[in-house]
């Protein structure tokens, strides 16, 4: 649906869990790492505890993709099996030749005697339990029993224990004290902070191909990981549902009112008011007090009043300019500074705003941060970008209070011709992942 609209080549946010889209950070990379080194070590009863949504099946899938091909790894999807039917489970897993006629004596000495095979041959077994803390506590005492196959120096079978922290609770229960003690690591996945929310959604952007700007804005991030609580299947539904929201209305930039369609249409309260509207008061208080007593309070002062001088000059021109367009009116005025052929581009973007339909579609190719004039400049100067050059747009943006350059190209009264313009872009221009934009939305972003 909206993969076409974001340059992105297969979905960034399904639930299910895609191990090309492992994000190694809060730690889960750590944990990978030591998973495996435990693992190979021969260790016995392993145990993985994250909240509900944190990542334990991206991490289970993921691990399984990493271990060495020797080790043999059986799965139990199924934690509500009764104590008489784990050890058929395992061994059905394992592909093992009983029936039902076979008693638990049977089955138990097939299943070691292929274990002592196996490890005869240099090769492990380890037992993934998925949603343990849903498992009866006789089955995990009869995991512990398991537990007891094993050599003179190794065990013959690893078990890996990932659940809720309601395991926690079952495993600190009296009965349960040995199973406990048989536990030589114990894992936890943390939910994720802002920052690490800002990073796995650039991460999973960028690894199905997207190349421009941010599209998630700051405002969004912060409010995402409110409504999300730092859980990664909740950043995936909202991130998923709120650039489909953002595809409906023909915008490239995430805001916070598309995480709360989100969060409503998927069931998840969301707060109505920022934090920040409370604290900000105070943080502008304390900025006036450290400014009067800083002892570079008179070089402040005359950096503010430059920038205020500039200001004004700015809304003075764009009052003069009233009867424009608003798209027109939000393009600042060109510096003395400036190199020429910025200026002129900047001079040919107000002129082409002015007159084009809005109802047209612009290509845009690259974006880069308001200080970066000169590379801004050095990049039109390029070769490639000579042919491009006289239907190349520059134009300034403000995103939650940063500023950057956007450039974009020509105009194309549908799709199709601006997607076979691309296609006719030189290579390192389509190593940007170019991409199509209404130009009726330019105006809101400025």
């Amino acid at each position: 649906m909206y993969y076409e609209y974001f340059g992105l080549n297969y979905p960034p946010f399904k639930i299910t869990p895609d191990t090309r889209l492992f994000y190694s950070g809060s730690d889960r990379g750590l944990v990978l790492e030591a998973l495996i080194y435990a693992i190979k070590s021969g260790e016995g009863i392993i145990k993985v505890i994250g909240e509900v949504g944190s990542g334990k099946t991206m991490l289970c899938r993921k691990l399984e993709e990493m271990l060495p091909k020797r080790i043999e790894i059986v799965y139990i999807a199924n934690p509500h099996l009764p104590p008489e039917m784990i050890l058929y489970a395992i061994a059905i897993e394992m592909r093992l030749p009983i029936t039902p006629e076979d008693n638990r004596l049977q089955v138990m000495h097939r299943l070691q005697m292929r274990l002592l095979e196996k490890h005869e041959n240099n090769q492990q077994v380890v037992l993934f339990v998925e949603e343990a803390q849903g498992m009866p506590l006789e089955t995990l005492e009869e995991i512990r029993l398991l537990s007891n196959l094993e050599t003179t120096r190794n065990k013959l079978l690893q078990m890996v224990l990932f659940g809720q922290p309601e395991l926690e609770t079952h495993l600190s229960l009296p009965q349960m004290r040995q199973l406990k003690e048989r536990i030589t690591h114990s894992f936890y996945l943390k939910v994720l902070t802002r920052a690490h929310i800002r990073d796995y959604l650039h991460f999973r952007l960028h690894t199905v191909g997207y190349r421009g700007a941010p599209i998630f804005s700051p405002a969004a991030i912060r409010l995402l990981t409110k409504v999300s609580k730092g859980l990664m299947r909740r950043v995936n539904i909202l991130a998923d549902k709120a650039l489909l929201a953002a595809f409906a209305n023909e915008v490239h930039i995430i805001r916070p009112k598309h995480i709360r369609l989100a969060a409503r249409d998927s069931g998840f309260p969301c707060p109505r008011f920022s934090t920040r509207t409370v604290i900000t008061p105070f943080i502008v208080i304390g900025f006036i007090l450290g400014f009067w007593f800083s002892p570079y309070r008179e070089t402040l002062w005359t950096i503010f009043i430059e920038k205020l001088t500039v200001s004004m000059a700015y809304d003075s021109s764009t009052v003069k300019n009233s009867n424009s367009s608003t798209v027109q009116k939000t393009i600042p005025p060109t510096l003395p500074s400036m190199e020429p052929l910025l200026q002129q581009r900047i001079q040919a973007t107000e002129k082409w705003l002015a007159k084009t339909n809005k109802q047209y579609y612009s290509i845009q190719i690259m974006q880069t941060a308001g200080n970066k004039t000169a590379d801004l400049a050095k990049f039109l100067r390029q070769s490639e970008m000579q042919a491009l050059l006289e239907e190349l747009y520059i134009y300034r943006v403000n995103r939650e209070g940063e500023f950057f350059w956007d450039v974009v190209y020509s105009e194309f009264a549908d799709v199709e011709s601006a997607m076979a313009a691309i296609a006719t872009f030189p290579e390192k221009l389509q190593r940007n992942k170019p991409f199509l934009r209404n130009i009726a939305t330019l105006g809101g972003e400025l």
